[in-house]
């Protein structure tokens, strides 16, 4: 049922297209054409309507009642979505459903999909070969081939460096790149997360492979029913393994969150009540966001997608206005949709862990932005082997949500 959904789809592919730089006009030979600037990709003018038909229409969908603020005027994101993460209530959305390339927010179906199958303490020895299928420019936390990594190192590597070796090391431990797409694809399938095709599990550039704001927040709150996924995702920095060599100590080296929400790093302040989840970068897919933010005993959830200002970390900049008018306004809107319940919580079923649809071989894909490249330093340390240590906060804001969000139980809608 999933595929066949995906098929009445037409797959809309999220392209960077830069606009024609403004400047003084300049005569143009007779025979030369006037420039022109470049269109944008329009949102298809049908699109999925799970969670509500406002959520299927192309465009800002808001239903402000008395005394609501008006919605910050500096977004420009491909798609978007504000959603209260405890009732599911969408407070407002553009484009949700519109069928974008993921990046590595895509990592968050990763880790709903497998965090629960692999022990936090089980080892792991990366064969040789074994990172052969990393793309050109992937992200990396530098595992090294040879060398034993706890799954708890390699989750940390995933949610803090975005790193596609971790993923893949990962998915090595769950039965390959072909078994773990397919698991992917059918836990997507299981959330009615209907817009998500996974053909890379690190979310890297590939054709076909597309989610939407409205599916990357439902995997969100889904993940954040997962006490280690809360974890992972609000951690700041950490010390993790560095190659071990005969008859010498196992060095560390610290790796930090790239998630500037979170760590506050060139020019972005911390969110006040951000606890994660996960950013993306890719040449295809631009830049992506998924947070998840606390204040006053709210939860809020946002998604940005592709935004196509030229402000510096604007997907960052534009989640933290939606957010900020997200809690201004909670109370004073009318929902236009809500965050629908897996299919399993409908039927009282567990959910199957079977594919819904063939596996796919894994294509060629195209360059990855490497994301992580430009967060934090990696630096040689001292002590500890095997598991990941010394997890530091680092920020009180940050710390004060991350402990709300971790330890408080997360209860959905009556009946989900």
């Amino acid at each position: 049922m999933h595929a066949l959904k995906k098929a009445a789809v037409a797959v809309a592919t999220a392209v960077l297209l830069p606009l024609a730089a403004a400047g003084p006009a300049l005569a143009a030979p007779p025979s030369a054409p006037s420039p022109q600037p470049s269109p944008q990709p329009k949102p298809p003018a049908r699109m999925s309507t799970v969670g509500g038909a406002r959520l299927g229409l192309p465009g800002t969908q808001v239903d402000l009642a008395g005394g609501a603020p008006v919605l910050p005027k500096e977004l420009s994101g491909r798609s978007w979505i504000v959603a209260d993460a405890e009732s599911g209530d969408v407070l407002a959305a553009h484009n949700a459903h519109w069928r974008l390339a993921p990046a590595s927010t895509l990592k968050m179906l990763f880790a709903d999909t497998l965090l629960p199958k692999l022990p936090k303490t089980q080892r792991h020895l990366v064969s040789t070969g074994e990172l052969g299928r990393l793309g050109e420019g992937s992200s990396l936390v530098g595992i090294k081939e040879k060398q034993y990594y706890t799954v708890h190192d390699l989750w940390l590597g995933v949610f803090l460096r975005s790193g596609n070796d971790a993923v893949h090391a990962l998915a090595e431990m769950n039965g390959g790149i072909e078994k773990t797409v397919r698991e992917m694809n059918a836990r997507a399938d299981e959330l009615q997360a209907v817009d998500t095709e996974v053909v890379s599990p690190d979310g890297y550039d590939a054709p076909g492979q597309v989610s939407s704001a409205y599916d990357l927040t439902l995997i969100a709150r889904s993940g954040m029913q997962n006490a280690d996924f809360r974890e992972y995702c609000s951690t700041v920095r950490t010390q993790f393994p560095g190659e071990e060599k005969p008859g010498k100590k196992r060095p560390t080296f610290e790796i930090q969150n790239t998630n500037r929400l979170l760590t506050g790093a060139n020019g972005v302040a911390p969110y006040k009540g951000i606890a994660g989840v996960k950013n993306g970068t890719t040449t295809h897919a631009g830049s992506t966001f998924t947070g998840v933010a606390e204040r006053g005993g709210r939860v809020l959830l946002v998604t940005v997608m592709n935004p196509s200002s030229k402000e510096p970390h604007a997907v960052y900049k534009e989640a933290a206005r939606l957010l900020d008018w997200g809690f201004a306004a909670a109370g004073k809107v009318r929902p236009v949709g809500e965050l629908v319940p897996p299919k399993s919580a409908k039927t009282g079923t567990a959910p199957s862990t079977a594919p819904t649809r063939p596996g796919e071989n894994r294509p060629n894909v195209t360059g990855d932005a490497a994301e992580a490249a430009v967060a934090g330093s990696a630096k040689a340390g001292s002590g500890g082997a095997g598991t990941a240590l010394g997890i530091v906060g680092g920020l009180m804001a940050v710390l004060g949500a991350a402990a709300f969000l971790i330890n408080r139980r997360w209860p959905l809608r009556k009946g989900q």
